[in-house]
């Protein structure tokens, strides 16, 4: 088990770090803007899955492998930067979607979006470099196996991720609720939510 003289420090960490907007709150906040507030929490559930999934990968030992190979980050970076691009892409195909019987999200809609959102929170590989530097100073062999208490630094820093991306992705889709009044103004804040998308995976791509 992680020590609690460890794990609240790395709690107030971790709360500073999600406290700080970045590429999964920006997603988060344009699909909130695209999908509204039950396609953004569909949103942030997923990425937190897939951000789960890296950390795990780190806490096994998979990540330092991954990190160490250039080759394979950059060929997950412009992977991730690709389905962002198409995400993007295809929110502006379908901006005009549902307009007319209420814009629900169906189930078989809400499994599309939840493993849309875990390819988008597995493929930052940027997110496998963080844990990497900082679950190491968060352990102590002496406490237990090194696995095990990665492992609970990541339960804990994706409960805690979760929670404060839904904050931004929800009051993204309370605003998105008042332009819902008008098919117009709905279509619009699609066409800027999409834009997001889009622009959040040509800077992925662009910039290492």
């Amino acid at each position: 088990m992680v020590p609690l003289d460890t794990l609240l420090p790395f709690i107030a960490f971790s709360l500073v770090i999600i406290a700080i907007p970045g590429p999964s709150v920006m997603f988060a906040i344009s699909r909130a803007l695209v999908l509204g507030r039950r396609g953004a929490v569909i949103t942030v559930v997923g990425n937190g899955i897939g951000v789960f999934v890296q950390a795990v990968a780190v806490s096994v030992g998979l990540g330092i492998l991954i990190e160490s190979n250039d080759t394979l980050m950059t060929v997950i970076r412009l992977a991730g930067a690709g389905f962002l691009i198409y995400l993007g892409i295809n929110s502006l195909r379908h901006r005009r979607d549902g307009i007319d019987n209420g814009d629900a999200v169906s189930a078989p809609q809400s499994k599309h979006l939840l493993r849309e959102s875990i390819i988008v929170g597995m493929s930052n590989p940027k997110t496998i470099v963080f844990f990497s530097a900082i679950f190491p100073q968060f352990v102590d062999p002496s406490r237990g196996p090194i696995v095990l208490q990665m492992l609970i630094l990541s339960v804990v820093f994706v409960i805690f991720g979760i929670s404060g991306d839904a904050i931004y992705a929800l009051s993204a889709g309370a605003a998105r609720d008042w332009f819902a009044q008008s098919p117009q103004r709905i279509v619009t804040i699609r066409v800027i939510g999409a834009t997001l998308i889009l622009g959040l995976g040509v800077t992925t791509a662009l910039l290492p």
